[in-house]
């Protein structure tokens, strides 16, 4: 049975669309920005490292960085996002969201410009510096999804909040993008700059000593965006929904939000103890009750994110080597190592641009019409078929007259991604559980995510590799090949169908309608109506 909504929630859910919420999607969105720019510029110059710090005297080939270097260099970062998002999940539920927000802004900030600064006089010193702040880096990066997701979603109304949140997450696109395009910026003034030769003619002169700053300028170049915007966040009121459900400060709530939405509040303090004290606003995330009010939502999203990033940061972070594979990307040899950057970020911007970045603003756009769960479904079934698409005939896709159609139906799946589970797996974990717990269960969905991303980006980098040893990269262990590792990618994306429908459907509907924190005694309601108990855990 549902109780009244206290008077400074509902004038939160009913607001009219204001500036304060398109402030809050820019201070909040920046932080996916950089997010999005420091964890997908790594794969911009790998294949830079490895030429300046793993050259071969007389191979026929650049050299490329070592298996278990290229692995840690890629996904050390994700292994910190994993660890952030638990440590920060939590952090934000237990000391408020505001509070948190700086520390993690401050990390990356800090880690992004000291990776760019990795020291050491030999490649493993250069790289096991680079990997050590990568890692804290990544470490920050993770605070930010539960914390902004939930930050977003306690400012916004019911009406439009599964695009505010969806807003903020698509400033990952333009990160992507970015990166892209500060990479080919860079290489092109170094390549005018300094002139080399291929590597086929002359293997040492073809990477020149400056190249060394390239990568160092396009790392450290994340630290930017998110410095900008540490002021804002700091000037930030904390929201209302956590001073006055888990804080149980009804009145400084009440004068927040006065001054946020400019109208007078009242405290309802004796409304706010009552509501604090009911059944629904007490159990914890380890209890029986938790279980049967939010157990298949939690088993939803977080498997639900978890292989949709086992196939999106597997296409992410490897896109150059599928590519190179298709011979979009001319070979190594037969480029200078500065050129070879612009040709990978050249491929990478153009795949953001035309599908990635469109992919996220069509999820904006039409999230809070046709609901979280439509477009979550058709995210996966579209990439699904793509992948087939791509993976079966695939030696028709590597012939040269058909190379263009490969791109097309391999951006088409990055566009399903993001107008799809990408985007909804990070909008509705932020919606569904209660204000005690909501940055923690976000967290943990977005940290499965990451334990998605870490098994695509380390799984595929060995499975992508050729059967044929001949034709494996220098170091790794024949794989696959890419047209297996799309097939699994594909598989992997019907098993995310399957468990969408865990999850529940968040559109029109407050946050406490939700997470059940306005029902009156629901306990014992529960408890002799089965039919109730049953619809707690309904998906949609």
């Amino acid at each position: 049975m549902a109780r009244q909504q206290l008077e400074v929630l509902n004038a939160l859910d009913v607001a009219k669309t204001q500036l304060y919420h398109f402030t809050a999607i820019v201070i909040a969105g920046m932080g996916f920005f950089t997010d999005a720019y420091d964890l997908f510029s790594i794969s911009l110059v790998t294949k830079l490292l490895g030429r300046i710090y793993y050259h071969k005297q007389g191979s026929l080939k650049p050299g490329t960085l070592p298996p278990g270097v290229a692995s840690s260099v890629t996904g050390v970062a994700l292994v910190g996002t994993l660890l952030g998002q638990l440590f920060f999940g939590w952090l934000g539920d237990k000391m408020g969201r505001k509070k948190v927000y700086g520390l993690t802004l401050m990390l990356m900030v800090g880690c992004s410009l000291a990776s760019g600064l990795s020291f050491g006089k030999s490649a493993k010193g250069v790289m096991a510096t680079l990997c050590f702040f990568r890692f804290w880096l990544g470490f920050g990066i993770g605070g930010d999804y539960p914390l902004s997701a939930t930050i977003m979603s306690e400012y916004a109304n019911k009406k439009t909040r599964g695009s505010f949140i969806a807003a903020v997450f698509a400033m990952q696109g333009f990160g992507i993008l970015t990166s892209g395009i500060v990479a080919l910026i860079v290489s092109t003034a170094f390549d005018h700059a300094y002139s080399a030769p291929a590597y086929s003619v002359d293997p040492v002169a073809s990477t020149v000593p400056q190249a060394d700053y390239i990568w160092r300028i396009i790392l450290m170049f994340g630290a930017f965006p998110a410095a900008m915007t540490y002021y804002w966040r700091m000037k930030m009121p904390e929201t209302a929904r956590y001073t006055a459900l888990v804080a149980k400060n009804a009145k400084q709530a009440a004068q927040d939000m006065a001054r946020v939405l400019n109208v007078e509040l009242d405290p309802e303090e004796a409304k706010l103890q009552k509501l604090t004290q009911e059944p629904a606003n007490n159990f914890g995330l380890f209890s029986k009750e938790f279980l049967r009010r939010h157990g298949i939502h939690l088993l939803g999203t977080t498997t639900t994110w978890f292989l949709l990033d086992i196939a999106f940061y597997s296409q992410n972070l490897f896109q150059k080597d599928i590519f190179t594979a298709i011979g979009w990307i001319p070979s190594a040899a037969s480029m200078n190592a500065v050129h070879e950057v612009y040709r990978v970020a050249r491929a990478q911007t153009l795949i953001a641009l035309c599908s990635t970045v469109p992919g996220y603003w069509f999820t904006v756009a039409f999230i809070d019409i046709i609901g979280r769960f439509a477009i979550q479904l058709m995210g996966f079934i579209f990439m699904s078929i793509f992948m087939f698409a791509l993976a079966i005939p695939y030696h028709h896709w590597t012939l040269k007259d058909n190379r263009i159609g490969f791109i097309i139906m391999y951006s088409l799946t990055f566009f399903f991604a993001n107008f799809g589970p990408n985007a909804t797996t990070f909008v509705v974990p932020a919606e569904i559980f209660p204000a005690r717990l909501r940055s923690t269960c976000h967290g943990i969905s977005a940290a499965a995510g990451k334990a998605g991303a870490i098994v695509g980006a380390y799984g595929f980098l060995y499975a992508s590799q050729s059967t044929d040893k001949s034709k494996t990269d220098a170091g790794y262990p024949p794989g696959i090949g890419v047209k297996n590792s799309l097939i699994v990618l594909g598989c992997v994306n019907l098993l995310g169908i399957v468990f969408t429908f865990c999850v529940p459907e968040a559109k029109g509907k407050s946050l406490e309608e939700m997470s059940g924190e306005n029902e009156e005694e629901l306990t014992q309601i529960s408890t002799s109506d089965p039919q109730v108990a049953y619809n707690r855990t309904a998906p949609v």
